[in-house]
């Protein structure tokens, strides 16, 4: 295949969920199931086929509004995928989050033990993901796919957790999120940063050429073709702690602000400090043609605009003099708030369970999702700052800091705490329609 050739996606047998971007505002809901029963599993399997929607129907009679489905490993051996097929998906994938928990930060009171039942467990076989944009239109997704588990008595709904986009699109500590969207090659859907070049198809779907030229693709190929691997992690966030912070360390409400725009990247509109470091921009954070077309290299490549430890250019340095090559851990990030929002100005933590269910997509679950939280986020080397941790989301326990590149003298922030505690999750794969029929039919 010729570098410049446009592959052609097969969209008709990838689910919408891989993707499409998500409509705001909308509402979500996440279901996990067990098998209990292994020809009532592959019937689910058959039922779920017909209520997935796939990429290539965006002009569905529902709009905004589609379920998607992912496995998990131990819901491949449930549904009886043969030992030898299941060898050829990626050791991450099969020893699964919670094995892999020290690596990605998951430690103390983020750590597996404390999980929420029944999160990080072989129970968990099936995730259900169901969005809309509004709630009324959420039950209608739902009921679309309940007759498919509840009439079964060998699968059983085991969890749900109810989620919810603002039509402000924030998430709990205040920032607008879903922001950035990479480009990919042959699914027709623009980048959200328009210097971008788009990542090949196989960067986020099995069977397609990466951006190393590799085709990476579970066997049998009926099987893994179209597919793709998903992490889904509940994510508590400890928002008045977060404001606390944030005023402890401040001189002024406005100093404030700045603050937390340094920490994070972009002002809490979402307008990005490398294109409005001095104040908030809040036309500019509403923009999607503007609020994320950046780069660092040129202007910005000491980071005294965007720091080079903060969220957002952790998780994606662009292009950016990093170790590594960015473009080969990109992925596509999704989060969608869960449980009340705390009030404005309250500084007391009032005991809810609020944070994010953070999604991630990608081909290639170790140098993608595994690589960015290790490396660039609960890690600082990558860009010269030895083992400094990601602000917001990183594994802190008090004794880290945050550095912010300022003339005449950098401003640090000390003891920084843990936002954000893991309260469990799932490595999943997410089949292509065709994959889902073929684990339908499958036989003893």
């Amino acid at each position: 295949m010729s570098e410049h050739t446009q592959v052609a996606l097969e969209l008709h047998d990838i689910q919408r969920g891989v993707l499409s971007p998500r409509p705001t505002p909308y509402a979500a809901t996440y279901i996990l199931l067990r098998i209990d029963d292994r020809a009532h599993g592959r019937e689910l399997m058959r039922r779920l086929s017909g209520a997935v929607t796939s990429a290539a129907d965006t002009a569905s009679p529902l709009g905004e509004t589609w379920v998607s489905v992912a496995v998990t490993y131990h819901g491949l051996r449930a549904l009886g995928v043969p030992q030898d097929s299941l060898d050829t998906f990626c050791w991450e994938f099969r020893q699964g989050m919670a094995a892999r928990a020290k690596a990605l930060g998951d430690i103390g009171e983020s750590g597996p033990e404390h999980w929420e039942p029944p999160l990080g467990t072989p129970d968990v076989h099936v995730v259900l993901v169901a969005l809309a944009p509004d709630s009324a239109q959420l039950d209608v997704a739902i009921d679309r796919a309940r007759p498919a588990y509840e009439a079964l008595p060998g699968v059983t709904a085991i969890w749900r957790q109810n989620c919810h986009a603002l039509p402000t699109e924030t998430e709990p500590f205040g920032y607008r999120d879903g922001i950035s969207h990479p480009a990919v090659e042959g699914s027709g859907i623009a980048g959200s940063n328009r210097l971008e070049t788009p990542l090949k198809a196989g960067e986020f779907v099995l069977g397609y050429r990466d951006e190393l030229g590799g085709v990476q693709t579970p066997q049998p190929e009926v099987l893994g073709r179209n597919g793709t691997y998903v992490v889904f992690r509940k994510l508590h966030q400890r928002v008045a702690l977060f404001r606390q912070y944030l005023k402890d360390n401040a001189t002024s409400p406005e100093d404030e602000e700045l603050l937390a725009a340094k920490i994070m990247g972009r002002w809490r509109s979402g307008a990005p400090l490398a294109l409005s470091p001095l104040h908030d921009d809040p036309d500019l954070g509403a923009d999607r043609s503007r609020n994320n077309t950046f780069l660092f290299e040129q202007e910005d490549p000491a980071g005294f605009t965007t720091p080079g430890g903060c969220h957002m250019r952790r998780g994606n340095p662009r292009d950016a003099s990093v170790a590594g090559v960015p473009r080969l851990h990109r992925m596509i990030r999704r989060g969608t708030a869960y449980g009340p929002p705390l009030p404005e100005g309250v500084l007391e933590d009032d005991g809810a369970d609020r944070g994010l269910m953070f999604a991630f997509v990608g081909a290639h679950l170790g140098r993608q999702f595994e690589f960015v939280q290790s490396e660039w986020m609960n890690d600082g080397v990558f860009f010269g700052a030895g083992d400094a941790r990601d602000p917001v989301s990183g594994s802190n326990d008090g004794s880290g800091d945050f550095t912010i590149p300022r003339r005449p003298v950098r401003r640090r922030l000390q003891t920084l705490p843990r936002f954000v505690v893991t309260r469990g999750g799932e490595y999943c794969f997410m089949p292509g329609l065709t994959a889902l029929r073929w684990l339908g039919d499958l036989q003893d």
